[in-house]
């Protein structure tokens, strides 16, 4: 689950992590309320005004900007709330920014003492390990940083079992070049977002840039989070920091279903029980000439309303020319979801797509007569073979 950079924030400084104070405003008016409180608590005159979506790149796309008064807060905070910003992660159609973020000016005084830098850490599966990158070169441009110069991109492996040492905290300090009291900063930095990394049970922690500033402070100018959705359970708090005008309504709509749903580019959508079947379902499509247009696990108890839900998900993707329906009936018997086929398509009403469904398991033989006798068009199928013969036949036409 992705959250907000003020919500990362957040995070950060519950766990003394210290960061670019700020506070969120959905309007105008509340965005000049918001610089007249940080002008009173810490006496900024300059203000930065911080687009929140879902996306990084916000400062290439116009999503941050630099108020030199609290009048231009106003003023700007004006023209972004409301507008589609679109930056390189967001593809042409932008998003929406709903809020802004209106934060001090951290770059005070002299401006030639100081550094920004890249830090993040991430779940490393291949080695089952945490990954804590960092690099001496953070700011707008860290991808030209990753592909001209990898050699200024480092990491440090961490074992879960034992969390991140002091050795390592010390070799990060000392490989982005600090010294002094802002090498002790870092540290006390480093072990701060750690903490927090693992306390909310974050599958990417990522700030840039990471700010020292002229007198050696450390701060957190920037924050991206993501969150496991697995381990929200134990956090309801963090759970209700969801934004959902952020994802997409169709996921969301599978979601509120209790359906796992992923939005791909093909032509054949595909509705099956089980990730593993799933995963053959579309190698099954692409072997037929097709390509698969979702991933669509409705689960173990797979009825009536569940392949309805799963019909009217799919079919919101003009693009799909038919639809791969695969059960394997273990928990749920076959029949039954034959009979939720049935009921589903003449719930929904006029399917302008063909439907081929492979029932195999128990009362497969039944399913396959229930398919056959419905009147509808819906082809039955057995073998995986067969399914992908219908799906090739059905393109074809």
């Amino acid at each position: 689950m992705n959250i907000h950079e003020f919500q990362g924030k957040s995070l950060l400084k519950a766990y003394n992590v210290e960061i670019q104070e700020g506070f969120v405003a959905e309007t105008p008016d509340q965005a000049v309320l918001v610089a007249n409180q940080l002008k009173e608590k810490l006496g900024s005159d300059y203000f930065v005004v911080k687009a929140q979506i879902h996306a990084g790149g916000r400062g290439k796309g116009g999503g941050v900007k630099l108020a030199k008064s609290i009048d231009e807060v106003g003023v700007l905070a004006s023209k972004m709330i409301g507008m589609q910003l679109v930056t390189p992660q967001t593809g042409p159609e932008g998003k929406r920014v709903n809020k802004v973020l209106i934060a001090q000016d951290v770059y005070y005084k002299g401006e030639s003492e100081i550094r920004e830098f890249y830090i993040s850490i991430l779940l490393n599966r291949d080695i089952s390990r945490y990954t804590l990158m960092y690099s001496p070169d953070g700011g707008m441009s860290i991808e030209e940083v990753a592909e001209k110069t990898p050699d200024r991109i480092f990491t440090e492996e961490i074992n879960p079992g034992i969390g991140l040492q002091a050795f390592q905290c010390r070799n990060i300090a000392f490989n982005l070049g600090l010294t002094g009291t802002a090498f002790k900063n870092m540290q006390k930095f480093l072990a701060g977002i750690y903490e927090t990394f693992t306390g909310c049970d974050a599958q990417l922690l990522e700030i840039n840039p990471v700010l020292k500033t002229s007198d050696d402070r450390i701060l957190a100018v920037d924050c991206k989070v993501v969150l496991d959705d697995n381990a929200l359970f134990r956090h309801p708090d963090l759970a209700n920091m969801r934004d959902l005008s952020e994802e997409d309504p169709v996921e969301v709509e599978a979601g509120n279903h209790n359906l796992n749903f992923v939005k791909l580019d093909g032509n054949v959508g595909c509705m099956v029980n089980g990730a593993g079947l799933a995963m053959a379902t579309m190698d099954i499509i692409k072997l037929s000439g097709g390509a698969p247009a979702n991933f669509l696990d409705v689960g173990g108890g797979a009825n009536a309303k569940t392949v309805e839900a799963g019909f009217r998900i799919i079919l919101k993707d003009h693009a799909v020319k038919a639809i791969l329906i695969n059960i394997f009936g273990g928990i749920v018997r076959c029949d039954r979801v034959a009979n939720g086929v049935v009921e589903a398509y003449k719930s929904i009403g006029a399917i302008k797509v063909p439907v081929i469904v492979r029932l195999q398991g128990t009362n497969a033989e039944e399913a396959k007569e229930i398919i056959d006798n419905s009147g509808l068009k819906v082809f039955s199928a057995i073998s995986f073979k067969e399914a992908a013969e219908k799906v090739k036949e059905v393109l074809s036409v």
